[in-house]
């Protein structure tokens, strides 16, 4: 299927919203408040520190953020594209059109024709992640977790976790990289999150884009005639 992208379309990655990273709250307000405007808006995935449709205690600690987005999903067109921190998602979301990973790259058109691909980027690794990926994708298994997470002892012990990583950081080959996962696609543009480098490239006549990450740069991207524009939050 195919989903034509319109220009003015916001794109934004890797807020990982937490306690710590309140970005995603902000840009969602003023979105909602028309501070920020869009007919699109793309959602590269990791914008959740941590979520997933069966897992109670991180639904009730992002209750807001859910309620906003269903909120604005009655007005935007919105376009979600499941990452490694945020999954199992369309039951949190009915407006939401959610793209799991497994449909990623999700194919689409921009308005003047071009081919785009859009991934969160954590796809192309090798059989070992892709297994590991749908173990803890498995909903039987995340709704028994739940059964034993007495008093959210396991939710909370995965939340302090995530609170102490540091994710902000300069991927000195990440041109290396991106030419490598860029032999993976066949469309003119290729859009990713994941890597939180907020870089372009032109390689092999495809036009590679990955959009900041909004928790460490502060910035998301709008697609216009002229190409992807960051803006600040």
């Amino acid at each position: 299927m195919f989903h034509n992208i319109k220009y003015d379309a916001i794109f934004v990655a890797d807020s990982h919203y937490n306690q710590n990273h309140q970005e995603f709250l902000t840009f969602l307000k003023k979105l909602n408040s028309g501070e920020i405007t869009a007919t699109q808006l793309i959602l590269m995935g990791d914008n959740f520190d941590f979520i997933s449709g069966e897992c109670k205690y991180f639904i009730k600690i992002n209750q807001e953020l859910i309620d906003i987005l269903n909120i604005l999903s009655q007005n935007i067109e919105i376009l979600y594209l499941e990452g490694n921190h945020d999954y199992n998602m369309q039951v949190l979301f009915p407006n939401i059109k959610v793209i799991k990973r497994e449909n990623q790259p999700y194919i689409c058109k921009t308005q003047d024709g071009k081919s785009i691909a859009l991934s969160h980027g954590d796809n192309f690794i090798d059989w070992k992640y892709d297994l590991y990926c749908s173990i803890i994708r498995n909903s039987t298994l995340l709704k028994f977790l739940n059964i034993l997470d007495f008093n959210f002892s396991i939710s909370k012990k995965i939340e302090n976790a995530l609170l102490g990583k540091s994710i902000c950081h300069d991927m000195k080959n990440f041109e290396e990289l991106v030419k490598k996962r860029v032999k993976n696609y066949k469309t003119d543009l290729i859009i990713e999150g994941h890597y939180h480098q907020g870089k372009s490239y032109n390689i092999d006549n495809k036009f590679y884009v990955n959009i900041p990450s909004l928790c460490c740069s502060k910035e998301f991207s709008r697609f216009t005639k002229d190409g992807f524009k960051k803006e600040s939050l």
